[in-house]
């Protein structure tokens, strides 16, 4: 009998999974799944960069150890 139950899972009645109480949490628990998705999916693209100005030429003097390079 609880071979039977490990392997099918654990199976609940049908008056707790039909209850309100069940229903919330299912949908708290779907609300925060789709939270959490699209937190991991923001994290996997790279933040925008919203420059003014000349973009990546913003140094007035250069920095290279050649003094007469390009700034």
């Amino acid at each position: 009998m609880i071979a039977g139950i490990a392997r099918a899972g654990l199976l609940l009645p049908e008056s707790i999974l039909q209850s309100d109480w069940f229903s919330a949490l299912a949908t708290f628990v779907a609300v925060n799944t789709l939270i959490y998705v699209a937190f991991a999916a923001i994290k996997i693209f790279p933040a925008p960069r919203f420059t003014r100005g000349r973009g990546r030429s913003r140094r007035v003097e250069t920095r290279s150890i050649h003094p007469d390079g390009e700034v």
